[in-house]
């Protein structure tokens, strides 16, 4: 038997941990295949695994100064700074490109046309299909909010309530951007952590579920009036 540590990182989309068939692309383990997914969906996915770099690190460093700002100084601030910071660039580029076209009379033109030029207006079409996917997510939060505040389940609606108790601690102790910055360093370090250490965390997260769903059963079956689960 090989030896877990000398074994190739890349898996088989059709069998966890074996090798790959000849002629298929392996795929990092702990990631996963794009194929029958959207294109945003790969890109978030590419970019939270930090599959470019750069990419990742340009988005992950600008938004956390961005939070940062916004825990030092008002929005308004943060804005107006933002656009500031933006306008001196753009203006400072047109007119050193003026400067430059006139000492060498050539006619580039505005340096910017090539953006001007772009087709950005949004279809009736493009909008409408926006709306709908997103009434769809609406839709199915007001449906989840229904089933739990009219007690559909009466588990859900005390998992419910049991996190909302710990979050009244939790906003006692941070404020909502610290939670964002939070939130921000876990997506962008836990997919990497759990990519390296997959076998290990899917171990423990495995006996945390058993556990909890066993703790479940015991209360739903001492619980009078309830809807119990189907066995999944």
């Amino acid at each position: 038997m090989a030896d877990p540590a000398t074994q190739s990182p890349y898996i088989s989309s059709s069998a966890g941990g074996g090798p790959s068939e000849p002629g298929t692309t392996p795929i990092p383990a702990g990631g996963r295949d794009c194929k029958g997914t959207s294109s945003q969906s790969c890109a978030v996915h590419d970019l939270i695994f930090w599959r470019d770099v750069k990419k990742t690190g340009f988005v992950f460093g600008t938004s956390l100064i961005m939070l940062l700002s916004l825990a030092a100084f008002s929005v308004i601030s943060v804005v107006s700074y933002l656009i500031l910071a933006l306008l001196s660039v753009t203006i400072s580029f047109r007119v050193y490109k003026s400067v430059i076209q006139a000492v060498q009379k050539s006619e580039e033109g505005h340096p910017f046309k090539a953006y001007l030029d772009l087709d950005i207006t949004l279809s009736s079409e493009a909008f409408h299909n926006y709306v709908n996917d997103a009434m769809v997510h609406v839709n199915r939060a007001l449906k989840l909010i229904i089933r739990l505040f009219l007690v559909e389940d009466l588990v859900d609606s005390l998992k419910l309530a049991v996190v909302m108790w710990l979050m009244t601690y939790v906003g006692a102790v941070f404020n909502g951007i610290t939670l964002l910055i939070l939130g921000e360093l876990l997506i962008f370090g836990i997919p990497v952590v759990y990519e390296k250490y997959k076998t290990q965390i899917d171990h423990y997260v495995g006996i945390i579920r058993d556990q909890t769903k066993s703790i479940i059963v015991k209360i739903q079956a001492k619980l009078p009036g309830m809807v119990k689960k189907k066995p999944e």
